[in-house]
């Protein structure tokens, strides 16, 4: 997809990786970017600054587990521009616990990290195959290909929002709509940093895996991978190869993985 005259919608687009895809949308040629957050003093300000540098934005608040706010967002979007080209459901959440998390943190994951998706395809889904064309973007994680050490729910529903995604890219291809997932490692970001200078098990290990990517690094690689429409966007190459080897030897991946968690939590030396 070429994001000259295309009309936007991010949600979780307040800061970090929506914020920054906002304004590198905009910088793009977006015709408009619709930018959305639960924080809606947050989304005000992203939307600010694209107006000041010479863009085309709005900002809604909107709760994007919500699928009443969601299908508002849609219908206002077409009622502003007659048009929604690109969907980028992007919130995400995580606790950075295990399997014995508490039940409200399972719940949570599942709702922002799947269902937030389920309910942006069901949301935009209808006005984009009336037109025979459209782009959902799903932000998930490289724990989604691979798996975030330290962190079960977020890697148990970053599978999942990938399976949507595949789902969706298989079902809706032929009708023209096209359909890709964001999967980085780690991130600059406010979900990652502060875990990071707590020297927290799982940030560590995501931080050991791979050089962090700024957010407007990440940015650049979706408008590349939505210019050459692939499904993975991968802005950290590593995790192709990663991904790969896991597939073609999960025992040996397996065990590479303990011995790199374990090296960069220090729980062996």
């Amino acid at each position: 997809m070429d994001l000259a005259d295309r009309v936007v919608v991010i949600t979780g687009a307040g800061n970090g990786i929506g914020a920054a895809m906002a304004r590198r949308f905009a910088r793009g040629g977006a015709r408009a970017v619709i930018v959305s957050d639960i924080d809606g003093d947050a989304s005000d300000a992203v939307a600010d600054s694209i107006v000041e540098s010479g863009g085309t934005a709005l900002s809604r608040a909107a709760d994007a587990t919500s699928r009443e706010d969601l299908r508002a967002l849609v219908a206002m979007t077409r009622a502003e521009y007659g048009a929604l080209d690109l969907f980028c459901s992007n919130a995400g959440v995580a606790f950075g616990t295990g399997v014995q998390a508490p039940a409200a943190q399972w719940a949570r994951s599942w709702e922002v990290n799947v269902m937030q998706h389920v309910h942006a395809a069901q949301a935009a889904l209808p006005a984009m195959l009336r037109g025979g064309q459209g782009h959902l973007l799903i932000t998930a994680s490289g724990a989604g290909l691979l798996s975030a050490p330290g962190d079960a729910p977020y890697t148990v529903t970053k599978h999942a929002a990938i399976g949507l995604a595949e789902w969706l890219a298989i079902t809706y291809r032929e009708r023209g709509i096209r359909v890709s997932a964001l999967c980085p490692l780690g991130v600059r970001t406010d979900l990652l940093m502060p875990a990071i200078e707590a020297r927290h098990p799982a940030a560590m290990a995501i931080a050991a895996a791979a050089p962090l990517r700024t957010p407007e690094e990440v940015a650049e690689s979706v408008v590349e991978g939505l210019a050459a429409e692939r499904f993975l966007i991968l802005p950290h190459a590593s995790a192709g190869a990663a991904y790969a080897h896991k597939a073609l030897a999960p025992d040996a991946w397996i065990e590479r993985t303990v011995e790199e968690t374990a090296a960069a939590t220090g729980k062996r030396s």
